[in-house]
């Protein structure tokens, strides 16, 4: 094993080491996409199966009910990738942050909390822009559109709508693809250049939905450029 393999496991062995099973030994665990942070499901943990999800790098759980351990998608397919773990302040609960390769709830929903109690009187909160939103909105996260938008169009490629104008882009192929991205960046520019931010919106929008496809059409996963702008966030500054 390697020096740097040697550390990640001991770092891993001393956090285990301070989680509080409780009196059944297992552990609650909260599932989150790791992408739009929306909560997907909830379930136990125990020693082994906490051990396996940090070894395979996917979710594994203790069935209660069967009293076994399972592996979430081992049968369906739509497993678990795990981006981190984290556990609370008293060292009995897990937050597990995931990319799902597909719906994490038996019925097919996308998350197992698709049931809502309407309330009388939502809370409200105030998003950067001064816009209010419902606070059950603003809890998917800021930027959970995207994710929604980049499998929408892994679907048109695949399905090809008929009518379409992501259907169009994908039977035009790269090169036009290409020309729209190279058409809305210069229409952005414009935009900024005459101070007109409601124009600026709309082109930004546009350029963003292009190059989303440009993504898509070159398999290049939104993941890996997010993850390359958090590298970069972590890199030390030179100046």
């Amino acid at each position: 094993m390697s020096e740097d393999k040697k550390d990640i496991a001991l770092s891993q062995q001393e956090a285990v080491s301070g989680i509080r099973w409780n009196e059944s030994g297992l552990l609650p665990a909260v599932i989150q996409d790791a992408r739009t942070l929306e909560v997907l499901m909830f379930a136990y943990m125990n020693p082994e199966s906490l051990q396996r999800s940090l070894a395979s790098g996917q979710t594994w759980f203790w069935s209660r009910s069967r009293s076994e351990l399972w592996h979430k998608g081992g049968t369906s397919g739509n497993t678990q990738a795990i981006t981190s773990i984290h556990y609370d302040c008293d060292s009995d609960t897990l937050l597990v942050k995931v990319v799902p390769e597909g719906p994490a709830c038996h019925t097919g929903e996308n998350s197992c909390f698709f049931r809502e109690i309407p309330l009388d009187s939502p809370a409200t909160v105030t998003g950067t822009a001064g816009a209010t939103v419902n606070a059950a909105e603003a809890e998917s996260g800021r930027f959970a559109v995207l994710g929604e938008l980049e499998r929408v169009i892994a679907e048109r490629e695949v399905d090809r709508p008929e009518g379409a104008y992501t259907t169009y882009l994908f039977d035009k192929g790269v090169d036009k693809i290409l020309k729209k991205v190279g058409e809305e960046a210069s229409e952005t520019i414009i935009a900024a250049k005459n101070k007109d931010n409601a124009e600026l919106r709309l082109e930004v929008s546009d350029l963003i939905y292009h190059l989303l496809v440009l993504l898509q059409e070159r398999k290049l996963p939104l993941d890996e450029i997010l993850e390359e702008l958090s590298a970069r966030h972590e890199r030390p500054r030179r100046d």
